[in-house]
């Protein structure tokens, strides 16, 4: 493998510098591009749910809490069962079936605790927010007729979000451009790594082991007047 003189690679990368700008602007733009004209921006309605006990005279043992947590996995297929998502398109009239409305809910748990989170994702904030609160409201009910038993407590109710989750603007931008970057380095390091022209009088003698005697600089000829 051909040693890298990092001078000459250095003075390269100097002399192929319009490129490296020109791909990195290039980059930066198509990203900016894509992020505000192709890019849906997505919201999200979390509703963040507890299993309490259900007789509220008795104190809680360490027994009940074990159970709850253990319900917690059992509760979170209950949410996203067809009942409790047709029940909540029943509900909101949405015009929706059962596939397209449960890719966007998903069901998360605090570890050791029995609190769980319904998150749903929409483009409109207020259809995110309202799709939470109705999935909640449905899925107690669910537990309710299955179980028999009252046993989840809303903690916080889903509310309309003003931003985005999915869009950072800042934070992508430096992405694009970090890319672009790191883009144009390459492919200039690759142009100058298969570059197998001689470019100088000194690199000349160490390939052919020869002794340059003289040069001849290079001549730009003046355009007359």
């Amino acid at each position: 493998m051909e040693e890298i003189n990092l001078k000459d690679l250095f003075n390269y990368f100097v002399k192929k510098l319009p490129i490296i700008c020109f791909i990195t602007i290039v980059v930066f733009l198509l990203g900016l591009y894509y992020l505000l004209i192709f890019k849906q921006p997505l919201y999200k309605g979390e509703t963040t749910l507890i299993l309490v006990q259900d007789n509220s005279n008795t104190p809680m043992t360490q027994t009940d809490v074990t159970l709850n947590q253990r319900l917690v996995a059992t509760y979170s297929k209950i949410v996203k069962s067809r009942k409790v998502i047709n029940e909540t398109i029943s509900r909101l009239g949405l015009d929706l079936t059962y596939d397209e409305l449960v890719s966007k809910v998903s069901v998360s748990s605090e570890s050791d605790t029995e609190i769980m989170k319904i998150t749903v994702s929409d483009r409109n904030a207020d259809n995110a927010a309202a799709l939470a609160n109705s999935i909640a409201s449905a899925f107690k009910n669910e537990v309710t007729d299955i179980f028999n038993l009252q046993n989840v407590s809303t903690i916080d109710r889903a509310e309309v979000e003003e931003d985005p989750y999915n869009i950072h603007t800042l934070r992508d931008s430096v992405i694009f451009f970090v890319v672009g970057l790191v883009l144009a380095i390459a492919v200039v390091f690759v142009i100058y790594y298969f570059d197998t022209s001689i470019k100088s009088s000194e690199e000349l003698e160490e390939k052919l082991n020869i002794t340059v005697l003289g040069s001849v600089p290079m001549y730009k000829r003046r355009k007359s007047a």
